[in-house]
């Protein structure tokens, strides 16, 4: 099959392979800047986008270490995953795919692969090969004309503009993320999450709150719309839409108690706002956890671990001093690494998570070299979870008020990852989702 000023990349079940037809070859020059849509026309837009992880997408620090200390020496140490070297890029920086730049020159070389994901490479996808969007097979046509979710009232002097019903659809979104390993595991579902999911079938599209609409002009010569859709794609590398995910609530059973009581406190976690799962997308590197501890009169403070619930693969979902990521040591060259701390938040603590296992079933965050998925123990668009914290009072508490406090707490990528690979603290900072508080009295 001849393929004229188009590019299919389909992914097929089990292998990371490329269909690119060798006699056409898209360069650099084939797309726009994202500096040349921004000075010359969609000022906006273009400040926005900046500002959003679309635009850091190859240049974040976790991405770059992730791929160069992680990625591209496992790919060539294992045929298996060989071809990750070149799908990362797939979504992290299409043009340097498209153009076979891989691996493109790292981020400080400053070169067009940290363009990242720019207006011109979404602006000329015109559809995507099968009927599920993932691992980056979209279909692609750079050019004179830019698909978009609409029209607009005034023609534009630098394009022709084409409705695309794709770029109003969250399909448009799972073309990056859902994603399948190598083995043929989905390790990123953000977008089958939402489509099996209740905002879905209502029509909620994952633009209707990553790009919320707003009043502001488009483009420079074009009109104000009372609902241009903004292209800041907050999520969850955003605390400000991270806090108040989940509607947090905790109660105690009883309202006095006498030292040597066991007293029940319930939490109850509503996910109030995600039409996904929480956490989503990069479950392997993500944690969340549930700590709950109680404060007497006198200040003592006691940290009470989750009361266990007897599930198949709950050990994955209770925070212990176990190691963990022994894989890391393949593309770092440590023979017989041991590891580093799973969870490295404090023991007995409840996670929300689904843990991903190498084909040595070994936990992993390597994510191309997943082989199995274990119990998913995330929370669901709004699903409540319950969990029950039991505190057996000791004979030497203060007596008087007790307060007790739950904190649900997210991280982007686990501490201990973080500090063995050198990423910045900032990838492993502790955002708080939300906290609640109660109290009962102890009595003598």
């Amino acid at each position: 099959m001849k393929i004229m000023n188009t590019i299919l990349i389909p992914f097929f079940a089990v292998t990371f392979s490329i269909c690119v037809n060798a006699q056409h070859k898209f360069t650099y020059d084939d797309f726009s800047t994202p500096q040349y849509c921004g000075t010359s026309c969609h000022t906006d837009f273009y400040a926005q986008w900046q500002q959003a992880m679309m635009s850091q997408a190859y240049t974040h620090h976790w991405d770059e270490i992730e791929y160069f200390d992680l990625a591209v020496p496992h790919a060539e140490k294992d045929e298996k995953v060989a071809e990750v070297k070149e799908s990362c890029n797939g979504c992290h920086t299409p043009m340097a795919l498209l153009v076979g730049d891989v691996p493109p020159p790292r981020p400080e070389m400053n070169s067009r692969a940290n363009e990242s994901v720019s207006c011109d490479v979404c602006h000329s996808i015109t559809g995507f090969e099968g009927d599920t969007p993932y691992n980056f097979n979209y279909v692609i046509k750079p050019g004179k004309t830019k698909f978009s979710s609409r029209k607009g009232d005034v023609e534009s002097p630098a394009h022709i503009i084409e409705v695309n019903d794709l770029h109003k659809s969250g399909d448009f979104c799972g073309i990056c993320h859902n994603e399948m390993s190598p083995y043929g595991v989905w390790v990123k579902s953000t977008h089958l999450e939402w489509r099996e999911g209740p905002y879905s079938e209502e029509g909620v599209q994952c633009q209707d709150c990553h790009m919320p609409k707003t009043e502001f002009r488009t483009a420079s010569m074009g009109a104000v719309y009372k609902d241009a859709r903004t292209h800041l794609f907050n999520g969850a590398h955003d605390p400000g839409k991270v806090k108040g995910t989940i509607e947090l609530r905790i109660y105690p059973d009883i309202k006095e108690a006498e030292p040597g009581d066991a007293v029940k406190f319930t939490v109850t976690l509503f996910n109030q706002k995600t039409g996904h799962k929480f956490p989503t997308g990069s479950v392997e590197d993500r944690i969340v956890w549930l700590h709950v501890e109680a404060t007497d009169a006198e200040g003592n403070v006691y940290h009470l671990p989750v009361d266990k619930k007897g599930f198949e693969g709950e050990e994955y979902t209770i925070a212990s001093d176990v190691l963990a990521y022994q894989d890391m040591g393949i593309p770092k060259e440590i023979e017989n690494f041991e590891g580093v701390q799973r969870d490295a938040v404090p023991y007995g603590n409840r996670i929300f998570r689904m843990p991903y296992f190498d084909p040595q079933g070994r936990m992993t965050i390597q994510q191309w070299y997943t082989a199995s998925l274990g119990t998913d123990y995330r929370i669901g668009p709004r699903e409540t979870k319950i969990e029950t914290f039991t505190f057996n009072i000791p004979d030497n508490i203060a007596i008087g008020r007790l307060n007790i406090n739950a904190r649900l707490n997210y991280q982007k990528l686990v501490s201990s990852v973080a500090e063995f690979l050198n990423v910045p603290e900032e990838e492993s900072e502790i955002i708080l989702v939300n906290e609640q508080t109660t109290e009962i009295e102890i009595i003598d």
